[in-house]
């Protein structure tokens, strides 16, 4: 397995691959890694020849008060994942290296960012549609695979993948759980016992929308307040929003008549949890 930690070296790599008519399939990552990002891995594998991983906790998408500087980190374990995953190269840049003085340029989208999470993040989806975009010009990807966790933000990949034109297939990952429902994510490692317990809250409330879909609610307004209900039943519980919405526009709905994307942000003590369904 090869590591690269500049952008030159990374993209040399990656057109000398394309010399060789090699397909290559790239997974993002912040790092920190579970069994939901090597999952990604296995779907790159499998639509590829080789497997690029990026490891880079990227400073633009984290706003002035956010976890950029506590975010976890383990650098030398995650190398390790990737090699006993098969991964061809790891990518894995200081900022510095992919925001160099001066820097001026972001792509943004005037649409998909003005929901959800990027209500209460406003810098966030500007950052991820930046560096994603630099990662394409770098490792010349033909495929990616983001995770289904964060729903918004593969959205917003796919939108501007279409917009800009970049010559990548996006692929999305199903969310990958823990044995009793919580979804993987970098930071759980944030949860005290007592937290994790309630960040249950989540799973269940999906669960529980979802045997009421089945029996044929269709009112969002009542299923936005038993949803409520079960989030703040558990201590240290702080709702950002339940919101059901169009999968594609991330416009909010009233009622269920069709695909409809139910998302959850909530914050369990200091620590800001998502996850989502689709009914």
């Amino acid at each position: 397995m090869e590591i690269y930690t500049t952008p030159t070296g990374m993209q040399a790599q990656s057109l000398n691959w394309k010399r060789q008519g090699k397909r290559i399939g790239l997974v993002p990552t912040m790092g920190f890694l579970h069994e939901g990002h090597l999952s990604l891995m296995d779907i790159a594998a499998a639509h590829a020849d080789l497997v690029v991983v990026s490891i880079f906790v990227n400073p633009t998408q984290f706003g002035p008060s956010e976890d950029l500087e506590a975010y976890p980190r383990n650098l030398e374990r995650d190398l390790a994942l990737c090699r006993e995953r098969g991964v061809a190269a790891v990518f894995t840049p200081e900022p510095s290296d992919v925001y160099g003085p001066e820097y001026q340029s972001y792509v943004s989208l005037e649409k998909l960012p003005n929901h959800l999470c990027g209500l209460s993040r406003p810098v966030h989806f500007r950052g991820v549609a930046t560096v994603v975009s630099k990662l394409f010009n770098i490792v010349l990807p033909d495929l990616a695979v983001f995770g289904e966790k964060d729903f918004q933000q593969l959205a917003v990949i796919r939108r501007l993948t279409a917009d800009l034109n970049f010559p990548v297939r996006i692929m999305g990952g199903p969310i990958v759980r823990e044995a009793d429902g919580l979804a993987m994510s970098s930071r759980n490692a944030y949860l005290s016992p007592e937290e994790r317990v309630s960040a249950l809250c989540l799973s269940m409330a999906l669960k529980h929308v979802a045997s009421e879909v089945e029996k044929g609610e269709r009112d969002v307004a009542l299923l936005k307040a038993s949803t409520e209900k079960i989030i703040l039943s558990r201590p240290h519980t702080e709702i950002d929003y339940i919101a059901f919405c169009d999968p594609q526009t991330l416009e909010a709905v009233d009622s269920i008549g069709g695909p409809v994307l139910m998302a959850l942000a909530v914050k369990v003590g200091s620590t800001r949890l998502i996850d989502n369904q689709v009914f």
